[in-house]
C-alpha cells in the first residue's frame, strides 16, 4: 500500500481527523448519525455511559455505551456533501494507520445508521411513520466523482429519466441500495419499508415555492407516479443516497431511519415532529442494543 500524503489526508497535531476531530479510539463500530448538533444529545441521553464527547463546526459526537454495546452518535449537517467529509473521516478512522500513513491490511466495517427527518410524497405514507429506505436515488453529483458504476442501479436510474423526461441540465440521478442485513434486523410491523430521494436543496429541488419558480413544477408528481418493477419513491430527504453510496463503496453497512413529519401531497405536517423523532430514535436503539 502506498503513503497517503499529507495533503489528502490532514491529521491535526493532537492525532485527530481533520474536520471531524477524533481519534481512532474516540469511535465506535456501531455509528449513528444526524443532521442537527442538538440531535446528538437527544440520542446519547438514552446511553448508560458516555465516555467521550467532542465538537468542532456542525461535526458534534457522543461516544458510549447502551446495555453494554459501545455506541457512537455524530451530526453530519445537512446534505451529501457534509457526507462525504463524515463518511471518508470515518472509514480512514477504522481502516488507515495514522502513524505510517497506509491502509491497514484488515479492514473494519463499520454500522452505520441515519436517524433523520423526511417528507413522503405518497399519501399512503400518514404523518409520523417510521420509514426505513432500502433503496435511494441521489440528484446531486456526489458518486459520479468516484469510481462508483460497480455499486450503482443503473437499470433503476434509466428508467427513471425516461419516465419522469429527466433534464439533461442537472445531475445525472444515481440509485443505490441500503444494507439488507441491517434492514432485516431493525424492520419490523412498525415501520414501512421505502425508496428514498435524496435532494441538493430544501426548498426548489424539492418542488417547493415561495417566491422562485421551479424548472419543472410537475416534479414531485412525477417522483410519486415513478415505477420500476413495483418500486416507488416513497419520500423525500438530503443525505440517504450519499450515506450509501459510500458506505457500499468503502465496505460498510448502512441504513437510513426516517421520521416522516410531512405529506407533502397533502399539504400536512406533524403536530409533534419532536415526539416523533425521540421514538424514532427509541425504537432505533431498541433494535440495535
Amino acid at each position: 500500500m502506498s503513503r497517503i500524503a499529507e495533503s489528502e489526508l490532514i491529521i491535526n497535531p493532537d492525532g485527530s481527523i481533520y474536520h471531524l476531530n477524533l481519534r481512532p479510539e474516540d469511535i465506535a463500530q456501531t455509528v449513528i448519525t444526524v443532521g442537527d448538533p442538538d440531535r446528538v444529545s437527544a440520542v446519547s441521553n438514552y446511553f448508560d455511559t458516555i465516555e467521550y464527547k467532542k465538537a468542532k463546526r456542525e461535526f458534534v459526537t457522543h461516544t458510549g455505551t447502551l446495555n453494554g454495546k459501545r455506541i457512537s452518535v455524530l451530526s453530519t449537517g445537512i446534505g451529501t456533501d457534509n457526507i462525504d467529509i463524515v463518511f471518508n473521516e470515518l472509514d480512514a478512522l477504522v481502516n488507515v494507520d495514522f502513524k505510517s500513513r497506509e491502509v491497514k491490511d484488515t479492514l473494519t466495517q463499520l454500522d452505520i445508521i441515519r436517524i433523520g427527518t423526511s417528507g413522503s410524497i405518497q399519501k399512503d405514507i400518514p404523518l409520523d411513520s417510521f420509514l426505513i429506505s432500502e433503496y435511494a436515488i441521489g440528484f446531486d453529483s456526489l458518486l459520479h466523482f468516484y469510481d462508483s458504476e460497480h455499486v450503482l442501479l443503473t437499470d433503476i436510474s434509466e428508467t427513471f429519466k425516461q419516465q419522469t423526461n429527466w433534464s439533461s441540465k442537472k445531475s445525472d440521478p444515481y440509485v443505490v441500495q441500503g444494507s439488507s442485513q441491517l434492514i432485516e434486523k431493525i424492520r419490523s410491523e412498525k415501520t414501512v419499508t421505502g425508496f428514498t430521494a435524496t435532494n441538493v436543496g430544501f426548498y426548489g429541488p424539492q418542488s417547493r415555492k415561495v417566491r422562485l419558480q421551479v424548472q419543472d413544477p410537475l416534479l414531485n408528481d412525477k417522483l410519486a407516479n415513478f415505477d420500476y418493477q413495483g418500486k416507488r419513491i416513497t419520500n423525500l430527504e438530503m443525505e440517504t443516497a450519499g450515506i450509501y453510496g459510500l458506505s457500499n463503496l468503502l465496505g460498510h453497512r448502512a441504513i437510513s431511519m426516517n421520521a416522516i413529519i410531512a405529506n407533502r401531497p397533502l399539504g400536512e405536517f406533524s403536530q409533534q415532529p419532536k415526539q416523533t423523532v425521540d421514538q424514532l430514535i427509541q425504537y432505533t436503539l431498541e433494535k440495535i442494543a
